[in-house]
């Protein structure tokens, strides 16, 4: 008898306590270590993969990279949803595209239709954007609320807290309530969700650390920032890539700096390689800083104004920050660069194992940069950010074509150059091989004042 079928057999004849054993029913896992839907390995029963992120879990000079796999198959890009992204503080917007009471946006996550939606009082929620009834999507196109959320299915209407206020005709032509339909329960469902920064974040199991908790070592680093000082740029400050690659190869490629003489030698020009160092807190974010910023972007020396929090600063601290600039992955899913006169960021939204869209966002330092006086240089900000992230498009493609080769197995570290990426592919292994997130011996330490940056105080 073939061994598939000696396996559905013993699973047919199995009672309920060995149901537990043999097929963990999670919405993602079942008979012979496959998932229902897409045959997705399971992964405390493969134990080559768990081998290979074991691997990736050991120190750096002992560690080797993530296996193919996390690259190419699409049942680990469906793991992954479930683990990297579902259980963390993932970025899925931001907050200057709904910025009046009643802006709502839909939003695709992951393949899970999500509304942002700015409310009365000014604050972002982030909703489930199917209705309770019969789970139709509800809100299509970028749109400003005016009184409800109609469902345009059975048209029952939620107020912009989630509420379900109208069910017309639900207990038959002219009667609008039944006893059957409690409207206190069926509201649409609210995701956990923040905002820093500008940018949305949300833990869609509602099982992450608390938000404050998972931001406060960025928050405490980049403490002379005051973020209600950022201003988008608009159109000067937006733009998308699309990049045939899975998204962790952009994570990676973004940590280090290691590539700047032959990816970027213009940016290498002034902001060599010695001028840079590694920035890594373990478990939350990793990336590198340079130690020599100094815009330069006219010939008669105009620049844009610096943040206010930053000059109101004890001299130590602008003295560090004047030439100083970092630029590090939040994990799982956003790219972030902070200046003494803007700031970026990056959300990765990964669309396949080998297709990621970049979406681009420039913020500056109060509203005198977004003047006419400055349009010339915003423009040109723009370009050189621009040509800077498409010079690195064929890099990581070219890593994606790479997971291709039987004769790549992960790869090695460099202890000096790797760090920054090592933590990276260290937190991803760690959270795969944990069924319920972060290991318990991986917790990051959040209880630490602010951490130290290089010759600062």
């Amino acid at each position: 008898m073939p061994q598939a079928t000696k396996k559905m057999t013993r699973l047919c004849q199995a009672g309920p306590a060995e149901w537990a054993t043999m097929l963990e029913v999670d919405g993602q896992r079942g008979v012979e270590g496959r998932t229902m839907t897409d045959g997705m390995t399971r992964m405390d029963g493969d134990q080559t993969l768990n081998a290979d992120l074991e691997k990736t879990s050991r120190p750096i000079g002992e560690a080797s990279g993530l296996p193919n796999r996390c690259y190419t198959d699409p049942g680990h890009f469906a793991l992954e949803t479930a683990r990297l992204f579902d259980r963390a503080w993932a970025c899925i917007g931001f907050a200057k595209d709904i910025p009046e009471p009643g802006d709502a946006r839909p939003i695709d996550h992951l393949g899970r239709p999500l509304l942002a939606l700015r409310g009365k009082d000014g604050e972002v929620r982030v909703f489930h954007n199917v209705c309770s009834h019969r789970g139709m999507v509800l809100v299509d196109e970028p749109t400003r609320i005016r009184s409800v959320i109609r469902c345009p299915y059975h048209s029952w209407c939620y107020g912009m807290d989630g509420a379900l206020k109208a069910t017309p005709h639900v207990g038959g032509p002219g009667h609008n309530a039944h006893a059957a339909i409690d409207r206190a329960t069926l509201g649409l469902r609210e995701v956990r969700a923040a905002v820093w920064f500008d940018l949305i974040f949300v833990d869609l199991s509602g099982k992450a650390p608390d938000f404050e908790s998972f931001i406060r070592p960025l928050a405490e680093r980049w403490f002379p920032f005051d973020q209600a000082e950022l201003r988008h740029a608009g159109e000067d400050g937006s733009f998308q890539l699309e990049v045939r690659c899975n998204w962790k190869l952009a994570v990676e490629n973004y940590c280090e700096s290691y590539h700047l003489p032959w990816v970027h030698p213009g940016l290498n020009s002034y902001s060599k390689l010695e001028d840079h160092d590694n920035i890594v807190e373990p478990g939350l974010f990793s990336g590198q800083g340079t130690r020599v910023y100094n815009p330069q972007l006219s010939n008669d020396g105009r620049r844009f104004p610096d943040f206010e929090s930053l000059t109101a600063s004890p001299k130590p601290v602008t003295d560090v920050w004047r030439t100083r600039a970092e630029y590090v992955a939040l994990y799982p899913n956003v790219l972030l660069g902070i200046h003494r006169d803007h700031f970026f960021a990056i959300r990765l939204e990964p669309l396949a194992p080998d297709l990621t869209r970049e979406h681009v966002e420039i913020y500056f330092a109060g509203n005198a940069a977004l003047g006419a006086d400055f349009a010339d240089l915003r423009q040109t900000l723009k370009t050189m950010w621009h040509e800077v992230f498409v010079e690195d498009v064929f890099v990581v493609e070219g890593m994606q074509r790479g997971r291709a080769s039987d004769g790549f197995v992960g790869g090695v570290f460099s202890p000096v150059m790797d760090e920054a990426t090592h933590a990276f592919h260290r937190w991803t292994a760690d959270r795969l091989l944990s069924s319920g997130g972060t290991p318990d011996d991986r917790q990051p330490d959040l209880s630490h004042g602010r951490p130290s940056l290089p010759e600062a105080v």
